[in-house]
């Protein structure tokens, strides 16, 4: 049997039909997009976002049209950030013996399954980072959600920060983590009363694919946030703000820092309430500024010299969002005339993701590239919010 793609397809297949099962909930989430095939790497490719309308006017009849109604447009910049490939080889001594044996098809599917694996395992944890630009928080930092018996408060807290933001329904996602998986399997006993749920699917199959309006996803690599500002003492200066605000200026103050995509309270008039940091500030004892996710502040600040403190503890970001609010670009690598004998598209069906595989001859030796590239972006932090783990 040669080492060809071609002999060899079905195995590939094979084998990403095995890893299309693991748990890659950010990627089943997020709004994919595989039509970037025009954008080099590093080339922006520019996302229109429509403008939130913040003024009126009376109906007054009058003979003219009034001349209003334009707006300014918006938009979001993202790019393709990311070309890799996982190499796959084996030369004709190796693929002799095992074909001998009997072994070749399982062994070179393990090697192609690995590389599936790998790949989706790097855009998962990439679209994790999404934390980042999330507009809140509620939950308890530290603590698997759904962690108390028969109480599923965790699923209204998030969703009314969405409902605040005015996030559409369509396509609500939460992303959780195995842990807090295993609090609902575990410790949420109404989801297992089918004559209550509606579906035996989490009492016989261990799955939930609806909640409270959310598609529910489950992901390994739900991101474990380390907070800053650990030492304290961060006050803001003397200076009311707005609601929707998102430019808070710090007082010379306290030790420590505050990183980018730090959750945050502000004493005062926000107490209970978590805001997101786009931009932290890495010393607080010189002052600085720190800057929101929007939509800013969600009650005005008035108390002056207000203190400004991180959780009590780290924390894991499991994620609720509108489907649309994350963007996730995907296309195969531009290689040019490269020395790939044999190109082929290989599509999985439960990620949405197509990877290219191209084959390589070399002397005594076969080598495929399993590869894709891609690219991510939060498009719209208000549509964003982290439920605390």
């Amino acid at each position: 049997m040669a080492n060809t793609l071609t002999g060899l397809i079905q195995t590939i297949y094979q084998a990403r039909n095995k890893v299309s099962r693991e748990r890659v909930g950010f990627i089943n989430a997020v709004d994919k997009d595989a039509a970037a095939e025009g954008a080099a790497l590093d080339q922006i490719i520019r996302v229109s976002v429509a403008s939130a309308v913040t003024s009126e006017a009376n109906n007054t009849p009058a003979v003219t049209v009034p001349d209003t109604g334009d707006v300014t447009g918006t938009y979001v910049d993202m790019t393709i950030s990311k070309s890799q490939h996982i190499p796959v080889r084996f030369n004709g001594e190796e693929t002799m013996a095992l074909q001998n044996s009997g072994n070749f098809a399982d062994f070179i599917g393990l090697r192609f399954q690995q590389a599936f694996r790998r790949l989706d395992n790097l855009i998962e944890a990439d679209l994790a980072t999404s934390y980042k630009n999330a507009s809140r928080a509620t939950g308890t930092a530290g603590t698997a959600p759904f962690n108390t018996a028969g109480t599923i408060s965790d699923f209204a807290n998030v969703l009314k920060i969405l409902d605040d933001n005015g996030c559409p329904k369509d396509e609500l996602q939460l992303v959780l983590s195995n842990a807090a998986w295993a609090n609902l399997r575990g410790k949420q006993s109404n989801f297992f009363k089918v004559n209550e749920a509606g579906s035996e699917d989490m009492l016989r199959e261990g799955n939930m694919g609806r909640a409270f309006g959310f598609n529910l996803f489950q992901s390994g690599a739900v991101a474990d946030v380390t907070r800053g500002n650990t030492n304290g003492s961060a006050t803001l200066t003397t200076t009311d703000y707005a609601v929707g605000a998102t430019s808070l200026t710090l007082a010379s103050a306290g030790t420590g820092g505050f990183n980018d995509g730090d959750m945050i309270n502000i004493a005062g008039e926000n107490n209970g309430i978590w805001y997101g940091l786009a931009t932290g500030d890495a010393d607080t004892s010189g002052g600085g500024t720190l800057v929101l996710n929007a939509p800013g502040l969600r009650k005005a600040q008035t108390t002056n010299s207000s203190a400004v403190t991180v959780p009590a503890a780290d924390w894991s970001a499991n994620l609720a969002f509108d489907r649309s609010a994350i963007k996730l670009l995907t296309r195969p690598p531009a290689m040019g005339n490269d020395l790939a004998v044999s190109k082929k598209l290989v599509y999985d069906e439960v990620s949405d993701i197509t990877y290219e595989v191209a084959e390589y001859p070399g002397f005594g030796q076969t080598t495929f590239h399993v590869r894709i590239a891609w690219g991510w972006k939060v498009i719209n932090p208000a549509h964003v919010a982290v439920l605390f783990g």
